[in-house]
């Protein structure tokens, strides 16, 4: 059987032969421009994932790792039947909506003495158990909560039979090594598997995986067992919220048709066509503008404090998201529910 495609080949090989999904290389390019100084002043580091998020661990243990772990196992379909109506979680006087909601209800639960990083807990955890640990603020749940309940049952005896319990004994197997890990953990832990077939190509997104080898990484500060070599080799990840800046940012555009699919708030399918187009388009999207960005500082001839790549693009990308959402009100973003993103 022919092997898949990595994520940025799907990327590229998708992008090359979409046809509802379209990368604007003007857009590319001015997008490139306006970040250069971005990147000049070292906005793009990856000190930004403990110094801007509160809620991500400060320590580098492996107690932080095995969180890290914990909540990308469980970092998939957040959105809101209704943006009006979901999921909220407090947590020492904030409130969280989103992946946020997620972290915060894991810190409230390590703050109620609830070892819920713990693979021996979350190997047998019920789901009242569950339930309690995600409770909301509102009478909205966290969605897909038996889907939850079924993937750390999973993901917890795995763990547990084949690593000793700890994530961290997986990131000491990968020798430093951002694709080894990546590779270790989709052919471990089936509930990482994001892959389908376009055009008759095996293709892969890995979205949930590559997030959590990006964020192994950055918890590490890339040293020690995080000092990946190849860690340039993972590509972004191919969520809900970045397709929608990146078409608000004139760097990827939309048919008419599909415009019109997300307009009247289609529920996509994980697999369908114009689903994977947005996925793989937003790969190469970003993999071109991480290379013009390159590109420019090469020909006015300066240095990068730190290399722009994917992940920390992705960064950007998702904080901007977030902090200019109602601009892109005007983009709708996709819906799909499933457990890989």
């Amino acid at each position: 059987m022919e092997s898949p495609l990595s994520p940025r080949e799907s990327g590229k090989f998708i992008a090359e032969h979409s046809k509802d999904v379209f990368i604007d290389q003007d857009g590319v390019g001015k997008f490139a421009t306006t970040l250069v100084d971005k990147v000049s002043q070292n906005q793009f580091s990856v000190a930004g994932w403990k110094s801007l998020h509160e809620l991500n661990p400060r320590a580098m243990d492996e107690e932080a790792v095995n969180w890290v772990f914990l909540t990308d196992t469980l970092n998939f379909s957040f959105w809101a039947e209704n943006n009006k109506h979901k999921c909220l979680v407090s947590y020492k006087g904030k409130t969280y909506s989103g992946f946020w909601a997620l972290c915060a209800a894991v810190n409230r639960a390590l703050d109620e003495g609830i070892p819920i990083t713990s693979a021996s807990y979350y190997a047998t955890i019920t789901l009242d158990q569950l339930r309690h640990v995600m409770r909301s603020d509102t009478n909205i749940p966290m969605p897909l909560m038996e889907e939850r309940l079924r993937v750390l049952h999973e993901t917890g005896n795995i763990m547990i039979e084949k690593f000793g319990g700890s994530y961290l004994n997986c990131v000491k197997k990968s020798e430093k090594s951002a694709l080894r890990l990546m590779q270790m953990v989709v052919e471990n832990f089936p509930s990482y598997r994001d892959e389908g077939t376009f055009e008759g190509r095996r293709v892969t997104f890995y979205k949930r995986v590559q997030i959590l080898v990006a964020d192994t990484w950055t918890v590490l500060e890339g040293k020690g067992d995080g000092c990946f070599s190849d860690i340039s080799e993972v590509t972004m990840f191919a969520d809900y919220r970045i397709p929608q800046a990146l078409v608000h940012l004139r760097t990827m555009r939309y048919s008419e048709e599909l415009m019109k699919k997300l307009k009247e708030g289609l529920l996509f399918q994980y697999g369908d066509r114009q689903e994977m187009e947005i996925r793989g388009c937003s790969i190469w999207c970003v993999e071109l503008i991480c290379d013009r960005v390159r590109a420019i500082f090469k020909q006015k001839g300066l240095t990068m404090k730190e290399e722009i790549n994917a992940i920390l693009l992705d960064h950007y990308l998702w904080d901007y998201a977030r902090d200019h959402r109602e601009e892109m009100k005007e983009i709708p973003f996709h819906h799909v529910r499933c457990i890989y993103y």
